[in-house]
């Protein structure tokens, strides 16, 4: 036991609220499944009271909503709408129906509704209290906290403008329920803003077609709101290096900045060369991991070291691989286990070459040094030594001054580092894009220009553009049916995650599939080679629903034969035509295809879907 109390039945709830005159009421609860049983709970109490003039209005909005919207007729609440003024209203719900709610809320004929947090940042209508019933929110991810934004979007849903002079918040009881951390989050500031610019395909194809240079490509990324934050950074690490420089250059000696840098890299480079024999075992191999784990080479990794791993990159202590079954893996630096010495150029055929090499024993492993081998050599070191000394006469004031100064010479060489990192965070998502669309032939890197092939691609603005450039430059989407075409647009729309009943891919749609599986693994490993996350799955059960409403089935039956909730079907197929739009748009350099999409989204966007 939590020693917190039970939850409050809906029915009570709503009695409750409706005793204290707080309805109407938006109750936020964390799943649809407890929106819609809440609402059908609250129905089925008999000591609802029903206001007559409130029915009467009901009736009258619900028969006018119908006369345009009559899909709303069979809903499963509609019933309860009418004849209680209650209502569940989440994205499982077709639009149609949730417009309906919307608008019989602002009339003022609806008593309550239930609803999930996303309503609240979604839609905007009248309540004179909000219910809070859980301190915890259900997203993609599963269960987190609420976030100061989500709860002050939630809370400011309360009061109605002309009517109540106060809106209320109520937090209900129950086993998720902290008033302290509520109380928390409505004084906390807003969260702060997040930009949605990414590094993506067809951003990168359109900057550098408008701008014509990848130095523009980064100063205006480098600007975006994105990476304001970073910027902030470089920005204050320009200034702390300036005003060093500023201060070592200030001296009455007249000795120059360059004179001080030369200086400071070679004591530098002396006390590096003092440095360089390990002090531990330990030590010697990490070394011996940061000198040979480089891109193209084969590992294995822990200590069966029975799979291989070809590296792509290495970023400090993560080494992003490729397994040799395909997947992806990223492996800390110190799970290395045995490094093959041959190193391969990462492409298709190269990748292949080296994993059966070393499969074969044609790529021997490198020989992991037992103790250091490394002696001090003095004779660098007396070198180094007399170029010191030329720098200065020995005792005189310009020496001390060069010695005191090295320690804030050196911090001007890590601010630069440190500069060119986080320089390169902004930049490198779009290099590695750019390296990736030069190798499919969608732009030509050395020249920084966009080809003809990524002049279309630039306004193909759908989920993956770079698969479905892929499929329709290699004929997949050729003289396909409306209904197959549907199919795998479908795949390609939908979350990976979400699950659209288990209907069959018709034989045709199957073999698309096949061929178009094809494309995402030559895509996966262009992308794998240049450090950036392939695609995720495609949705087959998407597909099959897709190719079924396509085909013509009825919207009962895909609902009743997918078993998935209508408003995750409206919102599938709704972005599945919109997808079909965007391609239908490319009727100059694809008109063929471009005519099949446009056909192909008649037959999805036809009523419920809009």
């Amino acid at each position: 036991m939590n020693g917190r109390p039970p939850e409050i039945p809906p029915h009570k709830l709503i009695a409750s609220l409706r005793g204290y005159d707080l309805l109407p009421a938006i109750v936020f609860l964390p799943t649809r499944r407890k929106c819609d049983e809440a609402a059908s709970e609250v129905a089925a109490d008999k000591a609802q009271k029903t206001d007559t003039a409130k029915y009467q209005k009901r009736q009258e909005l619900f028969q006018a909503y119908a006369e345009e919207n009559p899909e709303v007729r069979s809903h499963k609440h509609a019933k309860i709408l009418v004849n209680f003024g209650i209502a569940s209203h989440h994205a499982g719900h077709i639009p149609s129906w949730k417009l309906l709610i919307e608008k019989m809320m602002s009339a003022g004929s609806l008593n309550a509704i239930f609803a999930t947090s996303t309503v609240a940042a979604g839609v905007d209508f009248p309540a004179r209290t909000v219910v809070i019933s859980n301190a915890d929110t259900r997203g993609n991810d599963g269960w987190r906290p609420l976030s100061a934004s989500e709860l002050q979007q939630m809370t400011g849903r309360a009061g109605r403008r002309g009517k109540d002079n106060v809106g209320f918040a109520v937090l209900a009881p129950g086993q998720f329920q902290d008033p302290k951390k509520i109380a928390e989050l409505l004084k906390a500031s807003p969260d702060p803003l997040e930009s949605k610019f990414r590094a993506t395909y067809t951003t990168l194809l359109n900057l550098l077609d408008a701008f014509g240079s990848f130095d523009q490509l980064r100063e205006i990324a480098e600007k975006s709101f994105a990476f304001q934050a970073t910027a902030k950074q470089v920005a204050d690490l320009k200034r702390e290096r300036s005003n060093i420089e500023s201060a070592l250059t200030s001296n009455d000696l007249g000795i120059s900045l360059e004179t001080i840098r030369g200086f400071e890299r070679l004591t530098s480079a002396r006390v590096r060369l003092t440095e360089r024999i390990p002090s531990s075992r330990a030590e010697l191999r990490q070394r011996w991991l940061e000198q040979n784990v480089i891109g193209g080479r084969i590992v294995t990794q822990g200590r069966s070291a029975k799979r291989l791993f070809i590296v792509i990159s290495v970023n400090g202590e993560n080494v992003s691989t490729m397994r040799d079954d395909g997947a992806g893996r990223n492996v800390p630096l110190s799970r290395i286990n045995r490094i093959f010495e041959k190193t391969y150029r990462l492409n298709e055929n190269e990748i292949e070459k080296a994993f059966l090499e070393t499969f074969e024993g044609k790529n021997s492993p490198l020989a992991e040094p037992k103790r250091s081998t490394v002696a001090p050599n003095d004779e660098a070191d007396s070198i180094i030594g007399n170029l010191i000394s030329g720098f200065a006469e020995s005792g005189s004031e310009a020496e001390r001054y060069l010695w005191e100064s090295a320690r804030e010479t050196g911090k001007l060489e890590k601010l630069d580092r440190d500069i060119s990192t986080l320089r390169n965070s902004i930049w490198t998502p779009f290099e590695r894009r750019a390296k990736v669309l030069d190798e499919l032939g969608y732009l030509d890197f050395a020249a920084e220009k966009v080809t003809e092939s990524g002049k279309w691609l630039a306004d193909l603005r759908v989920d993956r553009p770079l698969l479905v450039g892929e499929a329709m430059r290699q004929g997949i989407f050729d003289d396909l049916e409306y209904k197959t075409l549907a199919g795998i647009m479908a795949s390609l729309a939908a979350d990976s995650d979400r699950n659209y009943g288990e209907l069959y891919l018709s034989d045709a749609l199957l073999d698309v599939v096949s061929g178009f599986e094809d494309v995402i693994h030559r895509v996966s490993q262009v992308e794998w080679s240049r450090g950036v996350e392939p695609s995720e799955e495609i949705n087959l059960s998407a597909a099959a629903a897709a190719e079924r409403w396509a085909a013509g089935m009825s919207w009962d039956d895909l609902v009743k034969r997918t078993k998935a909730e209508e408003g995750d079907l409206v919102r599938l197929l709704s972005r599945t035509g919109e997808a079909l739009m965007q391609i239908a748009h490319l009727k100059d350099s694809n008109p063929k295809m471009a005519a099949a999409a446009r056909l192909t989204a008649e037959t999805i966007l036809r009523e419920p879907i809009r």
